[in-house]
């Protein structure tokens, strides 16, 4: 999941360790097989060997289709931010942009005049519906505007963005 959610995600050997708690040896078994298959591409930098996915990969985009399904993304899609109206954009934040499953997923809502009663509405019925909490903020355009200015936008992960 760590690579195949969001494909900005990388990471080495040490650092997988750490999140994974497993031993750097399977990890390194387990990289290698991706790696070799073409899912994962590779950089060095410094000593350090660095992972990402490989967005080439024809494979790429059913894994992470099959990924946010299995988070409960869709569903959000479907289910929240298609009936919310006057959206500009919706980012993952926390683990799941970084790759990382967990329980509660945070949502970055921007828009302005975002109707925030119905937003709780369908909140609390997509997370019956997915398993997992819902946490979200949301942000006027130009509230974000102002905060990214003190933020990483690669610790975002795009979760939509209108059309307009």
């Amino acid at each position: 999941m760590k690579f195949f959610l969001n494909s900005n995600s990388r990471s080495y050997l040490r650092n997988l360790e750490t999140e994974f708690g497993e031993s750097t040896n399977s990890i390194r078994l387990e990289l290698n097989k991706f790696e070799k298959a073409g899912l994962l591409t590779t950089e060095v930098d410094g000593n350090k060997k660095f992972f990402r996915a490989n967005t080439l990969h024809p494979l790429f985009k059913d894994i992470h289709n099959i990924l946010m399904k299995h988070v409960g993304f869709d569903k959000i899609i479907e289910r929240v931010v298609n009936k919310l109206g006057n959206l500009q954009k919706v980012y993952v934040a926390g683990d799941f942009a970084k790759g990382i499953d967990n329980q509660i997923i945070d949502l970055i809502f921007i828009g302005d005049n975002i109707n925030k009663e119905f937003l709780i509405k369908l909140v609390e019925k997509t997370e019956k519906l997915i398993s997992k909490k819902i946490r979200y903020v949301v942000f006027g355009i130009q509230e974000f505007t102002d905060y990214m200015a003190h933020q990483n936008e690669s610790d975002l992960l795009i979760l939509w963005k209108s059309e307009g």
